[in-house]
């Protein structure tokens, strides 16, 4: 599974980066970005939460 983020819809609340540090860092412009290029099997029920926690849908699944 991979993952990314939409960098024009991103509004740098965090709740992905808190919710799976593993696979999300905030930049320093504040937006989101994906620090790993596959998500790793232990964080794939986390990352599948934080794309739905999104509250403006900027992160992609690609299974």
């Amino acid at each position: 599974m991979n993952t990314k983020v939409d960098a024009e819809l991103c509004i740098g609340c965090g709740l992905c980066e808190a919710g799976c540090p593993e696979v999300f860092v905030m930049n320093d412009n504040n937006v989101a970005e994906v620090k790993v290029e596959a998500v790793p099997g232990a964080a794939e029920g986390s990352c599948r939460e934080a794309a739905e926690n999104c509250p403006v849908d900027a992160i992609i699944i690609e299974e």
